[in-house]
């Protein structure tokens, strides 16, 4: 079986090399020329935990390979997956014009029946315009070839990509014809048989059931952070609330864990995709509305608390940041809270020394040269007046404490994802503020 991904980002590239890894036929297509001739030579783009290492395993073994031209590799491909970027437009909504073009030229160079699929999230909506887009080139061609829209949404958590796709809790399908239902089947039996189970549904529930899942997981994140700013408040213990409510089956403990807020390529966006896709049809989602607001002030919670600190002057003061990527294991920094966190910063003339085990060339790429970038963790220590975590990377939640105080000017450390034990942050002689939890000071 032959398939074609269009679109080498996160999304498309994991897509191509784990389906090369069960013995499908793999083309993963992109316009950018440096990175398909760095992926040919087994370079990934991303980092991302065992990725390289089955993008070289099936390179060698023939089964995943990557090229630039399209019209070149639709001829004998059952399946063309559409794997290109959704950025939120000026207005929030996703902007779908990568998706069309990509549409536009699969009807141009498509001679047989295909089914096309979108794996990008995309609004409600979509798989009609994919479709006119694709009936558009095959009618200037004059050629009447039979095809299939279908939807096939992502649910890949960034850091564990390869075992989500390997083992999936579910494989969401949308599709209009038992003739594109036989090729999914046919494709994803590797995953059925180790009992992954597939979810067949119309097209646009497929494409609701990925923006609803995201919007969901956000919405538990901002509920955590509003009740965890309450809980300090109010002298409660979020954590000991968290492990309350989380031992209700009802509940669960996933997406609990208050701290500063979400980021990402996914939350952030969809979020905004679906509080638009309300306004346009007349329903405004208010849960949405507050699940967004809620988020971007939880970004700011830690730098608030540090300027609360020292009196509202933190001219000149060097603070320490540990963690600079989105979550652990990426160096995704799109929507990241240290984006924030490190222009509030600066724009109270503090000066700034990060570190982050994958993100600082990223981070560079975007901000430049504005902070100072550490080559470990205690150099960005060193004479800091605080130290913020921001990322809980696991390279940080065993630190040499004593190392640390003799290095730091002020023992202030401020923990954004409460991996520190409070009370023996104090026997240790830091003053210590998390989230959720009152302190003394």
């Amino acid at each position: 079986m032959k398939i074609v991904i269009i679109g080498t980002g996160y999304v498309g590239l994991v897509t191509g090399v784990c389906f090369a890894e069960v013995g499908v036929e793999t083309v993963c297509i992109d316009i950018d020329k440096n990175k398909i001739e760095n992926l040919k030579k087994g370079i990934s783009p991303i980092y991302e935990p065992g990725l390289d290492e089955l993008i070289a395993k099936n390179l060698e073994r023939g089964r995943l390979s990557f090229d630039t031209d399209i019209s070149k590799v639709l001829d004998g491909a059952e399946m063309a997956f559409i794997a290109v970027g959704t950025p939120p437009d000026e207005d929030g909504s996703a902007d779908l014009k990568y998706v069309l073009e990509v549409a536009h030229n699969i009807g141009k160079y498509m001679n047989d029946y295909l089914v096309i699929v979108t794996k990008s999230t995309v609004p409600v909506g979509t798989a009609p315009k994919v479709k006119e887009a694709i009936q558009f080139e095959l009618n200037k061609r004059n050629l009447n070839i039979d095809f299939d829209v279908a939807s096939n949404p992502e649910f890949l958590k960034e850091g564990d990509a390869i075992n989500d796709f390997m083992k999936p809790d579910r494989i969401v399908i949308g599709v209009e014809s038992d003739r594109a239902k036989e090729i999914f089947q046919r494709l994803y039996k590797p995953f059925t048989l180790n009992g992954h189970p597939i979810m067949f549904m119309d097209i646009p529930s497929a494409e609701m059931t990925k923006y609803a899942a995201n919007a969901m997981l956000a919405t538990r994140i901002s509920f955590m952070n509003d009740i965890a700013n309450l809980c300090e408040i109010l002298g409660a213990d979020v954590n000991m609330v968290r492990l309350g409510i989380g031992s209700d089956p009802r509940i669960g403990s996933k997406f609990l864990y208050p701290g500063i807020g979400y980021g990402g390529s996914c939350f952030p966006k969809d979020v905004k995709a679906l509080i638009k896709a309300g306004e346009d049809n007349n329903y405004p989602l208010r849960l949405l509305q507050a699940v967004e607001n809620i988020n971007e002030d939880q970004k700011s919670i830690l730098v608030d608390k540090l300027i609360k600190f020292y009196n509202s002057d933190i001219s000149g003061k060097k603070i320490a940041l540990w963690g600079l990527s989105f979550k652990p294991n990426t160096d995704d920094m799109r929507e990241a809270p240290s984006l924030v966190i490190i222009d509030k910063l600066l724009k109270h003339n503090a000066q700034v020394s990060a570190y982050d085990p994958a993100s600082m060339e990223e981070t560079k790429r975007r901000i430049g040269n504005v902070i100072n970038y550490a080559s470990d963790m205690y150099e960005a220590v060193k004479d800091a007046e605080a130290l913020i975590l921001v990322t809980e990377w696991s390279e940080f939640r065993l630190p040499d404490w004593s190392l640390i105080r003799d290095l730091m000017r002020t023992h202030l450390v401020l923990d954004g994802r409460n991996i520190y034990d409070a009370s023996e942050m104090k026997e240790m002689g830091f003053y210590y503020y998390c989230i959720g939890v009152k302190t003394d000071r």
